[in-house]
């Protein structure tokens, strides 16, 4: 039997997921917590919160697998799975609030992962603030957060429009996982595609035709 070990669950996309899946669920776990906090209330405050977070991950991962567009890193689709080496850590951004970042790469194709931070196990919940939490997953936070000034110059890249931004943005996911300390860690993920498109840096790596893929992930997992 092979077991998965989490560093990182997206609870926050996981139940929008779901209410979209089942939009019964929250009703009926409403009214399950309702009639546990009275009749086995002191129990219920024993209980491993986990327990529920992983069966409604997996019901969620489920069901996209059976009919949502999941691909692979190197033919991604609407969301898309892999199982990589790769180096993490806490990146800050410039919102003064921070991202959980994992970068890896391919023969073909350089991975990046961004997300809140709140969502890695064993994390501290947020303290409540105006703006709230969980922007780091979307993709304007994530690339905040991964702009480097001492990047490499892109060669022939526009100075302004749709093009120079896509161009910038393909950039600094190419250059963030260079900045990660660490050792790597194989991991398992299920994400969901929020950029994708060729590499503006062809020769940096010593390697021409490389791809960039930016992901928001449902999950991160260790695996042997």
């Amino acid at each position: 039997m092979s077991f998965r070990y989490y560093l990182y669950v997206s609870d926050a996309k996981v139940d929008m997921l779901l209410s979209q899946i089942d939009p019964g669920y929250q009703r009926r776990r409403a009214a399950e917590f309702s009639v546990n906090l009275t009749v086995v209330g002191v129990k219920r405050s024993t209980e491993n919160p986990g327990t529920d977070r992983v069966a409604r991950l997996e019901r969620v991962a489920r069901y996209l697998d059976e009919h949502a567009d999941v691909g692979s890193v190197e033919e991604p689709g609407q969301f898309f799975r892999g199982l990589l080496p790769m180096r993490w850590g806490i990146v800050p951004t410039t919102d003064e609030q921070s991202l959980v970042y994992f970068g890896g790469r391919t023969e073909d194709t350089i991975v990046g992962l961004g997300g809140s931070p709140f969502h890695v196990i064993g994390a501290a919940p947020p303290e409540p603030t105006p703006r709230g939490f969980g922007g780091s997953s979307t993709m304007p936070a994530l690339l905040a957060g991964l702009v480097d000034d001492g990047a490499e110059p892109v060669p022939g890249a526009p100075d302004d429009g749709d093009d120079a931004a896509e161009v910038a943005a393909l950039a600094s996911v190419h250059q963030a996982g260079t900045r990660l300390r660490g050792p790597t860690q194989n991991v398992e993920f299920l994400a969901k595609r929020l950029l994708s498109g060729p590499s503006p840096y062809p020769e940096l790596d010593g390697r021409p035709g490389m791809t960039v893929l930016l992901g928001s992930p449902l999950y991160v997992a260790l695996v042997d």
